[in-house]
């Protein structure tokens, strides 16, 4: 199982990403604020969310309701310290799918997440995904050919799997822009391009880098 951590105390986290990997076995990563949360969630497929109420840039409520915006269909498991029925029904209303009061068992998260894993939660990634002669590795982020491997940018890698997930869509920079980098991050279109033209540079070894289609004053779109 995937597992993406958002807990800005790093106490807590460490604890947590430890027992998770060491004890459990889970693959366990780990970020600190809610805005890093939204960007990572589709980054890896991740099966479960564990999710701080309370993060430095917001609260994980608002976190769950745009995941849910964006069609996340993973587990979401809050953490926080606010036990009373209103705010459980607010986090759960929000698309949580259990809440876990602090302070708590490690045994206890454990055994949250073994009730969640059991649900079904699809759909789910594939974790690996042919992409004309390669395949792409979400696990890794990385392309393999039969002449070698592409290593991509968290970016490269986000741009190209949302792609590869509309594929024969045309998306347009603007949703582009919106669902890699967010409407308020400090880039421009030029961003989205050099992205693309950084994508389309380490597939030309491999002669791939015509699967991204420029589609002149609109975006672009993957045709396999």
């Amino acid at each position: 199982m995937n597992i993406l951590l958002a807990e800005d105390d790093v106490r807590l986290g460490e604890l947590i990403v430890h027992m998770l990997k060491k004890k459990a076995g889970y693959h366990t990563d780990w970020v600190t604020t809610g805005n890093e949360a939204l960007e990572q969630a589709f980054s890896a497929a991740y099966q479960l969310l564990i999710l701080d109420w309370m993060m430095p840039d917001g609260d994980g409520v608002f976190v769950c309701k745009e995941l849910r915006k964006e069609g996340y269909m993973g587990a979401i498991l809050m953490l926080t310290a606010r036990d009373t029925l209103s705010d459980r029904i607010e986090g759960l209303d929000a698309g949580a799918d259990d809440y876990l009061v602090k302070p708590f068992e490690l045994d206890e998260l454990l055994a949250r997440i073994r009730a969640l894993s059991r649900r079904n939660y699809a759909p789910i990634q594939e974790e690996e995904v042919h992409l004309g002669e390669g395949l792409l590795s979400r696990n890794h982020q990385k392309i393999l050919f039969s002449q070698g491997e592409v290593q991509l940018t968290p970016r490269e890698f986000q741009l190209l799997d949302l792609l590869i997930r509309n594929k024969g869509l045309v998306l347009s920079r603007e949703v582009i822009l919106e669902r890699i980098w967010g409407l308020e991050a400090e880039v421009n279109m030029k961003t989205i391009d050099a992205t693309v033209k950084l994508l389309r540079k380490k597939l030309s070894p491999f002669e791939h880098e015509d699967i991204i289609e420029s589609v002149r004053g609109v975006g672009y779109k993957l045709e396999i």
